[in-house]
């Protein structure tokens, strides 16, 4: 996963990234404009210098494939990628802001507690659970002007069988009649497919690249889905080819993130100087000795799933060693009949995971 490696590195030292604010209000060093290709004959694309949450990609996958909007099926699958901009999003609806501020212990706990009943209550899940027509709404129903509906995805697989020569196999999430809508309008908006020789190849733009959480989710994610569309026509896997918008690191809270806009040359120039892997050891130390400590509702964080720093969770992957990557299996069947025990993963030794918090 050198190509990773080498991108995260590029985003903390390059001319071209800055440091910049968003809506989130955990600011970011990002660097705008990447792509990366990953051949899927050498090796299933898991990160291995942290260990990734699989189940989770997974079930969210088959969660879209299917065209389902609600986390309900998420929640009791224990899959939480999607629980804050769900809670966020209830928040806003039911304009409990003043009540529950964003990150606070209050807004931590009220999410726990919406989730659990997502899990449980059908009704409120039902009325409460949907996060508005994202991707797979846009996938597998999109609305016509004429009140039909498209099924972009069925419609790919179509002409992958009939059509392959076609420039035409594409899938779009990003509808920007309901963006205002949605929980989080898609960050991964449009990919298209291209076959030659027997192969296809799938390339995705993402306009919005958390590096740390969301790009190695994203990375697994389409490789699947490419794996699965190959397979409903007969043809082998090729490239997955991943072209990039804004990618970043957050950079942790207020103070703590204000470190890295006031010494981001510095930071630059000291990954700039890396040699070798252990040179990453003395950056990490410069931050532990000179940033200020994280906090969390006017205490000092302790544990890192809390932590919004993924500066220094990145640089604590560039200091390991990445290792051979594994292989996945898919079972050959229709892309929306696919359970989680049809997907099997072989040969996967990560390094540990590391944990960090969402910005939402």
């Amino acid at each position: 996963m050198e190509q990773y490696l080498q991108h995260a590195k590029l985003i903390l030292s390059d001319v071209y990234s800055g440091y910049k604010p968003n809506r989130t209000g955990i600011d970011t060093i990002s660097r705008y404009g990447h792509q990366n290709e990953y051949d899927l004959e050498k090796g299933f694309p898991l990160l291995t210098t942290k260990k990734v949450h699989l189940k989770s990609i997974i079930h969210e996958l088959i969660w879209f494939l299917r065209g389902d909007t609600n986390i309900r099926y998420l929640a009791q699958h224990d899959v939480h990628i999607w629980d804050g901009n769900a809670f966020d999003h209830y928040v806003k609806k039911q304009a409990l802001q003043d009540k529950l501020p964003l990150y606070s212990s209050q807004w931590q706990q009220a999410k726990q507690e919406f989730i659990e009943r997502i899990k449980e209550d059908e009704e409120f899940a039902m009325q409460h659970g949907n996060l508005g027509d994202v991707y797979g709404a846009q996938w597998r129903h999109w609305k016509t002007t004429d009140g039909k509906e498209i099924d972009q995805l069925a419609d790919v697989v179509d002409l992958l069988q009939h059509k392959p020569q076609s420039r035409r196999i594409i899938v779009t999430a990003w509808n920007p009649q309901d963006v205002p809508a949605m929980a989080l309008p898609p960050c991964h908006t449009f990919y298209q497919l291209n076959v030659l020789d027997g192969k296809v190849d799938l390339q995705l733009y993402q306009r919005s690249c958390d590096m740390f959480l969301g790009v190695p989710f994203n990375l697994a994610s389409y490789s699947m889905l490419l794996q699965v569309l190959a397979q409903q026509a007969n043809l082998k896997p090729g490239r997955f080819i991943h072209t990039f918008g804004d990618a970043h690191f957050y950079c942790g809270a207020k103070e703590r993130g204000q470190f890295y806009g006031d010494n981001l040359q510095q930071l630059k120039n000291k990954v700039t100087g890396v040699v070798t892997r252990n040179g990453f050891a003395d950056i990490l130390d410069w931050i532990t000795q000179n940033a200020p400590k994280e906090m969390l509702a006017g205490k000092e964080i302790e544990q890192d799933v809390h932590s919004q720093d993924h500066v220094t969770a990145i640089l604590t992957q560039l200091l390991r060693e990445p290792k051979q990557l594994p292989k996945m299996n898919i079972t050959n069947k229709r892309f929306d009949e696919l359970v989680f025990e049809d997907f099997s993963l072989q040969g996967y030794e990560p390094h540990p995971v590391i944990r960090r918090a969402m910005a939402v």
